[in-house]
C-alpha cells in the first residue's frame, strides 16, 4: 500500500467546513490503496470545536501533532479581546462596536507582515521536523491542503529537500479569496502574495481545486493542468436521518454557516418583508433559522426589514446536529458572497444540502459554479443579488405547496458528489504523481 503525508491545519477536534474535506478523504483512501499519515498542529487556534468528529478518524491512523506558535494571544490583548474569544474569518463581527485604531492596525500587520498568513511561524520548524521524519518513514506523495496557505510552503520545501512528489489542494482561492482586499495590503505584500501563489501553482506536481471557477482563475495565473474535485456528502452520515421531516406548522428557511457581511441577502429580506406584510398566515408560519455566527450587518438588515423576530439563532452545532437541522427545514438557504470572486465560489455546504433533498433557495450569480450544480441536479433555484420580484413569487409558490402538503423532496443525480466516489478520483490523482 502506498503512503501519503497530509499536511493540514484543520483536524478534529477542530470543527467547521475546513475539516470535512480531508477527514472524509482519509476515511476512504485505504479502500483505494493509500495509507494516509496526518501532520497537524497540536495547539491550533480553532474557530470551533466538534469532538464528535473524532469518531470519524480511523483507529489505526498515524496522526503527528506538533506545537505551533501563533500571534493570536498578542492580537487579543492588543485589541482588548478575551483570551477564550474565537478568531473569526471574513472579518465577522457579532456585536455593535466601532473598529478602533488597534483593530485596523492589527489587520494591517496581519496582511503586510504575516505573509502568507499568521501560521507562517509553523513553516520552518515543520520543514525541519518532517525532513527527519520522512527520511526515516518514507512516503510516496506529500499533500498540503489550504487555507491556511502557509501549509503549501511546507509542502514545497519538502519537495525540494527530499524530491518527493507534492500535491497542493486548494479548498479556497489565495489572492482571489473574498476578503483579500480587506487585508489592507501594501504593494510589497500584495506582490509577495502573488509571487508565492504562482510558485506553488508552478512547482506542485499536481494541484486540486474545488470548483471549475477556481481552475479557470488559477490557469490565468499559471497555465497547467488542474484537477477539479469538489466537496461532497458522505452517505454513511445519512444513515438514520431519512425519516426526519420538516415541521408541519412552521415554514422554516434554514441557513447553515456564518452569515457574514458579504453574505447578507438584502433582496431576500425585502421579498420576505413584503410577504409578511401582505399575508398574515405567512407571517405566522415564517421561521428563519441560522446555524452559525451572524454578523451585525445582517442583524441590522433584518431589523430594518422588521424580520429580526423571525430569526432563530442556533449558534455552532456539531456536524451530526447540522445534518438533522437541514432535514428539519422546509427550504435551505445558500448565500454566495457578493464579492468579485462570486462566480467561482462552490461552498461545501451545498453538497450536504443536495443530500438533504430539500429545495434550495440560492442568492448569487446565476452563471456561477454553485448555480451550475443546482441546475444540473434540479435541487432548487438561483436568484441574482438584486432580484426581488421573482424571488418573492417563488417563495409564495413554495409556501402554497407547503400549506397544501405538496412540497416534494428534490431528486437529482448526486452520486458523483458522494465522498467515497470523490476519494476514488483523488486516489487516481495521487497515483499519477507516482508514475
Amino acid at each position: 500500500m502506498k503512503k501519503v503525508l497530509i499536511i493540514t491545519y484543520y483536524w478534529p477536534p477542530s470543527g467547521g467546513g475546513g475539516v470535512q474535506r480531508w477527514l472524509k478523504f482519509v476515511k476512504y483512501l485505504g479502500e483505494f490503496g493509500w495509507e494516509p499519515v496526518i501532520y497537524t498542529p497540536e495547539n491550533p487556534e480553532m474557530p470551533s470545536v466538534d469532538k464528535a468528529l473524532l469518531k470519524e478518524v480511523p483507529d489505526n491512523l498515524t496522526v503527528i501533532r506538533r506545537k505551533i506558535w501563533e500571534p493570536y494571544s498578542f492580537y487579543k490583548k492588543f485589541t482588548g479581546r478575551k483570551k477564550e474569544d474565537k478568531i473569526q474569518t471574513a472579518f465577522l463581527t457579532e456585536q455593535k462596536h466601532k473598529r478602533g485604531l488597534a483593530e485596523h492596525f492589527s489587520v494591517w500587520v496581519r496582511g503586510n507582515l504575516f505573509i502568507p498568513d499568521a501560521r507562517k511561524f509553523w513553516i520552518k520548524p515543520s520543514v525541519k521536523y518532517l525532513t527527519r521524519y520522512l527520511q526515516e518513514n518514507p512516503v510516496d506523495v506529500i499533500v498540503s491542503t489550504g487555507p491556511p496557505h502557509s501549509v503549501h510552503l511546507i509542502g514545497m520545501a519538502l519537495k525540494h529537500k527530499l524530491n518527493i512528489p507534492w500535491l497542493a489542494d486548494f479548498r479556497d482561492p489565495w489572492t482571489n479569496i473574498d476578503y483579500y482586499r480587506d487585508l489592507k495590503l501594501g504593494k510589497r505584500a500584495d506582490r509577495i502574495h502573488h509571487q508565492l501563489e504562482k510558485s506553488v501553482l508552478r512547482q506542485a506536481d499536481a494541484v486540486t481545486v474545488v470548483s471549475p471557477g477556481m481552475e479557470k482563475d488559477f490557469k490565468s495565473i499559471y497555465s497547467k493542468k488542474y484537477h477539479v474535485i469538489p466537496n461532497g456528502y458522505d452517505a454513511a452520515d445519512l444513515e438514520g436521518l431519512h425519516e426526519i421531516k420538516p415541521e408541519n406548522d412552521k415554514f422554516v428557511l434554514a441557513h447553515i454557516g456564518s452569515l457574514t457581511r458579504t453574505r447578507n441577502p438584502e433582496n431576500l429580506w425585502e421579498a420576505l418583508k413584503q410577504l409578511v406584510n401582505e399575508d398574515k398566515e405567512f407571517a405566522k408560519s415564517l421561521s428563519i433559522v441560522n446555524v452559525g455566527k451572524t454578523d451585525i450587518s445582517v442583524t441590522d438588515s433584518l431589523q430594518r426589514a422588521g424580520l429580526e423576530k423571525y430569526l432563530l439563532r442556533k449558534g455552532y452545532l456539531s456536524h451530526e446536529e447540522v445534518l438533522k437541522e437541514q432535514r428539519k427545514a422546509t427550504l435551505l438557504l445558500l448565500f454566495i458572497n457578493n464579492t468579485p470572486n462570486a462566480n467561482l465560489i462552490l461552498t461545501g455546504k451545498l453538497f450536504e444540502y443536495l443530500a438533504a433533498r430539500r429545495p434550495i433557495i440560492c442568492v448569487g450569480p446565476e452563471n456561477g459554479d454553485a448555480a451550475a450544480v443546482i441546475s444540473e441536479t434540479g435541487a432548487g433555484k438561483v436568484y441574482g443579488f438584486q432580484e426581488v420580484k421573482k424571488l418573492k413569487a417563488d417563495l409564495a409558490g413554495y409556501y402554497a405547496l407547503f400549506k397544501s402538503g405538496k412540497l416534494e423532496k428534490t431528486s437529482g443525480d448526486i452520486e458523483q458528489y458522494e465522498r467515497k466516489n470523490l476519494t476514488k478520483k483523488m486516489s487516481e490523482i495521487l497515483n499519477s504523481c507516482t508514475v
